[in-house]
């Protein structure tokens, strides 16, 4: 027998873009369109009800945005994962989708043989970005931090690693992505100068970032 088909849910607010799709991927075989969403509300809504593999997300919508919707997914549980599907590439764009939960990130010239590459390594728990889009993220990797004090996100990051969590328990318990988890740990060794975690959280403790247990 054939394998089962990957379940998608195109979230667009664009009519012709979600009919688009839907003619393309009723060519293709293995991926079978379930459902649609018009905004980001629609799409957490229907990903509950539907309970899609693979949510096609843009970003710009009315109402909740795509960002918005894939951390409310991710707070909620859904298996969905969700592969974004933009025209913008920007740092303003592509860090808080990634940080949200996204599994992939392509923008909309993207070929349709690459969208069904990118649908079924996201079904399989693989990770896909566009090119710029990883230009995006290892200029922001890169980027010198030692001058800035550890931001909210960093110190909850850094707090629950000084509790014993591993990268994998700490995604869960903040709702983000073991990438993520991987990029702020990555920013406080740079700002704190050190290269692994034990050290980070030994001059966390020494510079009063974190309090020892029983104060």
């Amino acid at each position: 027998m054939p394998p089962e088909p990957i379940r998608v849910l195109i979230a667009d607010d664009h009519p012709v873009v979600r009919d688009g799709l839907r003619g393309m991927f009723a060519r293709g075989g293995d991926i079978e369109v379930v459902g649609e969403a018009s905004d980001g509300r629609e799409a957490v809504d229907r990903a509950l009800a539907l309970e899609p593999d693979v949510v096609l997300m843009d970003l710009r919508m009315p109402g909740t945005d795509g960002v918005t919707a894939i951390r409310e997914l991710a707070s909620l549980g859904a298996s969905a994962r969700v592969l974004v599907l933009t025209t913008y590439d920007t740092d303003s764009d592509v860090l808080p989708a990634i940080e949200a939960g996204a599994s992939g990130y392509l923008l909309k010239d993207a070929s349709p043989e690459e969208l069904r590459r990118a649908i079924r390594a996201a079904h399989e728990g693989g990770t896909v970005l566009a090119p710029s889009v990883a230009s995006v993220l290892m200029a922001q990797v890169r980027r010198p931090a030692a001058a800035g004090p550890l931001s909210e996100r960093e110190l909850e990051v850094l707090s629950l690693i000084a509790k014993g969590r591993g990268n994998r328990e700490t995604a869960a318990e903040l709702f983000i992505s073991e990438a993520t988890v991987k990029t702020h740990l990555m920013h406080v060794y740079a700002k704190l100068e050190v290269n692994d975690r034990a050290a980070a959280v030994a001059v966390a403790y020494e510079r009063g970032l974190l309090q020892p247990k029983g104060r």
